[in-house]
Order: structure tokens, then C-alpha cells, then sequence
């Protein structure tokens, strides 16, 4: 069974790394917007973005994080996570860094985003309660193997561990 989910990720660096994870077939996702669409989202101000985020958070039951190496601390990616986790979605991380992207290239290790967001109301650090997943595997293709093997008992045990 396909498992509603929302991608949290850098768009720029990681949207051809991110597409790859999407392909697997196992996650129903949301879209991310087009270019063109995003223009118009932008042109709300925060205001239009948070409301387009919050839109797509909708419906779902987990939130992933594709950690890239520029994701961490950005403000919309801090924005989705503390949303998602406010909603009480399952939350949780996958390192990208060894996928390849759309000119063969992998990248460096990016810095774990949970780290700059806390559980509301306290100065506990996401991280000690979201569970990060650095795919083992030498090459992109070991890497994406590896995903595919095991996002959806990735995604069932961040929801499950929301329900606790």
C-alpha cells in the first residue's frame, strides 16, 4: 500500500536526487510545484507560502526530509518540519548526499536539520526524537537500492512512533 507523504527537501541542489527517491514507487507524494507555480506562490509573501505548504501537508501522514548538503536551517525546510511535526505526522530524514545528480555527480554530507528545531514549548532538539537514515552503500546505485529496500518500514515506524 502506497503511504501519503510530503518531501521536504532543497529544491535547487537536490530535486533531481530527490526525483530518484520518488521513483520508487512505493510512496505516494506530493508534487512539488513548478516553476512557474512557485513564482505565484512566492508572490504571497509568507503568508502565501505557508499556506501553500500547509496545503500540502495536508492529507498526509509523514513527513520526509531528503537531507542534501545545503538542507539544514533553512527557513522553509524548519518551517515543514516544525509543522509536520506540530500536526503530529510521522517525521523523519534521508542523507542524499551519495545519489547522483542529473550531471553524475555526488555531493558532501549535509548537517542534520533537526538539529534546528525543537519540540514546541521546550529547547529539545528534534533530533533526539526524529530518526535520520544515512543509506549505506558505496555508489548511487548501493545508495538507491537501499532506499528503495527500506523507505516504506522507514515511513511506517515514523508514524508509528507519533501514535506512542
Amino acid at each position: 500500500m502506497a503511504r501519503k507523504v510530503f518531501y521536504s527537501f532543497h529544491y535547487v541542489p537536490d530535486a533531481w536526487r530527490v526525483s530518484q527517491v520518488r521513483n520508487i514507487g512505493t510512496v505516494e507524494d506530493n508534487k512539488p510545484a513548478s516553476d512557474n507555480d512557485w513564482e505565484t506562490v512566492k508572490k504571497g509573501g509568507d503568508a502565501g507560502i505557508k499556506k501553500w505548504i500547509d496545503n500540502q501537508l495536508a492529507g498526509r501522514t509523514c513527513a520526509i526530509v531528503m537531507i542534501g548538503h545545503e538542507t539544514a536551517n533553512r527557513k522553509w525546510i524548519n518551517y515543514e518540519i516544525n509543522k509536520a511535526w506540530a500536526d503530529g505526522k510521522g517525521v523523519l530524514g534521508i542523507h542524499i548526499h551519495k545519489l547522483k545528480n542529473a550531471s553524475g555527480v555526488q555531493a558532501a554530507k549535509g548537517a542534520n536539520p533537526f538539529d534546528f528545531c525543537f519540540v514546541p514549548g521546550t529547547q529539545t532538539k528534534l533530533s533526539t526524537k526524529v530518526k535520520v537514515y544515512d543509506p549505506a552503500g558505496a555508489d548511487s546505485k548501493a545508495v538507491y537500492d537501499y532506499i528503495s529496500k527500506n523507505i516504506e518500514a522507514w515511513i511506517d515506524a515514523a508514524i508509528a512512533a507519533r501514535k506512542t
